[in-house]
């Protein structure tokens, strides 16, 4: 029997709110990605170059600490990991989540949130990253969660 785990990272909730309904409908568990430090509105402003985000973003090796990363990935054959599009990638804090444990063996399917981006480089950018990963694909979900959106 298949099991899948969905784990998120959401600054503002869009992306909580769509990992609890994919948890829902694929009857699946489901992990929040914690920063250990929270953001604050202040810290999301992109247009402000020295907001925490803005100065995260502009370097590829930041990784953010998180609050337990650390999962036992060996119960799940599917791993979904959904974030909010930052900067046309994932967060930091998503790379710290995965660089923490081990996807060996699994499926592991991308989704995110935007206001306004593609998956396209995120999902370009997570396989050039992690090339053993077995990323299988991702979808922007903005909106109505449909069942089997995430279906590879």
């Amino acid at each position: 029997m298949s099991k899948t785990l969905i784990a998120y990272f959401s600054a503002g909730g869009t992306t909580a709110y769509v990992a609890r309904m994919l948890a829902q409908q694929m009857d699946a568990d489901i992990f929040s990605i914690k920063p250990k430090e929270k953001y604050t509105q202040d810290d999301l402003n992109w247009q402000n170059p020295n907001s925490r985000s803005s100065v995260e973003m502009n370097d590829s090796r930041s990784r953010p600490e998180i609050v337990d990363g650390k999962v036992d990935l060996s119960q799940y054959d599917t791993v979904c990991i959904g974030f909010p599009i930052w900067w046309y990638v994932a967060p930091h804090a998503v790379n710290t989540f995965i660089e923490m444990n081990d996807f060996s063996g699994k499926r592991v399917i991308l989704f995110a949130t935007s206001g306004g981006s593609e998956i396209t480089k995120a999902l370009d950018t997570m396989r050039a990253q992690y090339p053993r990963m077995n990323i299988v694909g991702g979808k922007m979900l903005n909106g109505k969660v449909e069942p089997g959106c995430l279906d590879f």
